[in-house]
């Protein structure tokens, strides 16, 4: 079934959905998602990238309707295998095709003639983070800018899987790729901070809880290696920021991102405390700490 679903919200903005719309290059249809404020022009683009086995339209629900509500236009897509897009479920068979999919579609939507002039930002959380690094190395001066949540560029080592498992899961990939093998602690628990949004992903069916399949743990590490080996690659201005307390991808890697890009326009903060999930997952005082310090970095650039 289509999700079908418009939530108008008064004096600001709304909420539009659009139901597998937008085919890939391999035939695909993908779930996309966007947020637009109703009664002003736009003052920028903003493309969101969600994390291992989230998706768009309601992991960052909130984030696009706060984006929104501050003057952005704001466009989600759930990976192949993730949310509503069709495919087996958080099963990655390479990482360049999600790179590729969310590349053709917000190109697509960059070019059109109303958005020639708008400035683009990328914002991604997690492994959505390590999207958004390799969409702008596959076109260095495209983006106008980036907003790193908890970027996935070094998974850290509580989640990161035995040296012993870590050797041979090239060779497994290739046998059994779809298996979920990979014994790592559970994500939900390591991420989210506050228990009643834990239960929430917990009962969505849209969010991916079992262990990671081979193939796709396989690919997540193959990525963080690579990003870890070119950061002196990234040039585009960002604001990375991570939680004190992240138990998934390592806050040392986001300070050496910081350090290491070539970057002349560079921000980071680290939010002592707090865990992974920093714009959906938090204390609701700290996500309102954390959006403040977004936004104020965003209308800077505006």
């Amino acid at each position: 079934m289509d999700f079908l679903a418009t939530l108008a919200y008064p004096a600001w903005g709304h909420l539009e959905k659009s139901a597998l719309n937008m085919q890939s290059s391999r035939g695909v249809k993908l779930f996309t998602c966007r947020w637009i404020p109703a009664y002003r022009e736009p003052k920028g683009l903003i493309f969101l990238f969600h994390g291992y086995g989230m998706e768009c339209s309601m992991s960052m629900r909130e984030c696009g309707i706060r984006l929104a509500k501050a003057g952005f236009a704001v466009y989600g897509i759930d990976y192949e295998g993730h949310g509503r897009s069709p495919g087996l479920k958080c099963y990655i068979p390479n990482f360049d095709d999600i790179v590729l999919d969310c590349s053709d579609h917000f190109t697509s939507i960059c070019e059109k003639k109303e958005n020639k002039d708008k400035m683009r930002f990328l914002m991604g959380e997690s492994m959505g983070g390590a999207v958004v690094l390799l969409l702008h190395r596959k076109k260095p001066d495209y983006w106008n800018g980036a907003v790193l949540v908890a970027p996935m560029c070094k998974i850290s080592d509580e989640m990161r899987p035995h040296p012993l498992m870590v050797n041979v899961l090239p060779k497994l990939a290739r046998l059994i790729p779809t298996w979920k093998l990979i014994p790592t602690p559970n994500i939900i628990d390591a991420a989210i901070r506050v228990p009643e949004i834990r239960n929430k992903i917990r009962s969505n069916p849209l969010f991916y809880k079992e262990r990671p399949r081979l193939q796709t743990g396989y690919q997540l590490l193959k990525v963080s290696l690579d990003l870890e080996a070119r950061m002196r690659e990234v040039s585009l201005p960002f604001f990375v920021i991570h939680g004190g307390e992240d138990k998934v991808t390592d806050p040392s890697f986001s300070k050496l991102l910081y350090e290491s890009a070539s970057s002349s326009d560079k921000s980071f903060k680290l939010y002592h405390g707090m865990w992974h999930s920093l714009i959906f997952g938090e204390l609701p005082e700290n996500i309102e700490i954390v959006f403040s310090d977004i936004f104020s970095w965003l209308d800077e650039r505006v």
